[in-house]
């Protein structure tokens, strides 16, 4: 049901963080060691990185599965990047939505991730989608769970939250609406990276050259550490800090 990895640190190819490490992303599409939910992730995949002096991140998705795709090879060897985001995708329910329901999702400096499900998908959430302006709900990228709970992220951020307030917020209100949900979420602008563990598994590193965040480990580094579930984290080259969330009936 998903895995993604976001990075902020030292310029390199992304092909050293996504292809070449021996549980690589591209691995954890049909190999995942720590995925709860399912047991491949070839619905699509997409990457999103920053070039420097660009506040506004490229994208590469499609809706085939990673392991397929030679350009992403390619792209993998020559393109570097000091941060980027990126996901392999298991889709909940079929849909034609295609390579607009692979994350990330992006919109201005940001880029967003949804590892998990919503529960009782999509009654669940007509309550919070109508709380949506209806333009807000027409641009959505995908019909899918994932796309929505975007928009919802997206219009906390354009109202001013900071990024750790509007995926706690989010979680929250989506955990209360459809028990039982999973709602990992991942977020960067390229400097910060904001995350939630909320039910699926989330590990960190830290290393003099970076930090990553991810589903799971790509590499046997001692110094991944998992991530509590109903936790925030939010990492910077310098810092990570986790805060504990309520449960909504808290």
């Amino acid at each position: 049901m998903c895995r993604h990895l976001a990075f902020v640190g030292d310029p390199l190819t992304f092909g050293e963080l996504l292809l070449r490490p021996p549980f690589s992303l591209e691995r954890q599409a049909w190999q995942p060691r720590m995925q709860s939910s399912g047991l491949v992730n070839a619905d699509g995949f997409g990457v999103g990185w920053y070039a420097d002096g660009d506040p506004v991140p490229a994208r590469y998705r499609r809706a085939a599965p990673v392991w397929g795709d030679l350009t992403l090879a390619d792209l993998g060897r020559v393109v570097r990047t000091g941060a980027l985001l990126a996901a392999v995708r298991g889709a909940t329910r079929p849909g034609a939505d295609g390579e607009a329901a692979a994350a990330p999702f992006a919109a201005g400096p940001w880029l967003f991730s949804h590892n998990g499900a919503v529960e009782g998908w999509p009654g669940s959430l007509t309550g919070l989608a109508a709380s949506l302006p209806a333009a807000e709900l027409l641009a959505l990228e995908a019909r899918t769970d994932s796309a929505l709970v975007w928009a919802v992220v997206l219009h906390r951020l354009r109202a001013g939250d900071a990024p750790g307030q509007a995926l706690a917020d989010t979680v929250r209100e989506v955990a209360e609406a459809a028990p039982g949900s999973r709602l990992n979420l991942l977020l960067t602008d390229g400097t910060e990276i904001t995350s939630t563990r909320w039910g699926n598994s989330l590990w960190y590193l830290r290393r003099p050259d970076r930090v990553v965040v991810a589903s799971e480990p790509y590499d046997d580094d001692p110094r991944w550490h998992e991530v509590p579930d109903r936790t925030l984290l939010t990492a910077t080259r310098t810092d990570v800090t986790l805060t504990s969330l309520k449960e909504p009936s808290s």
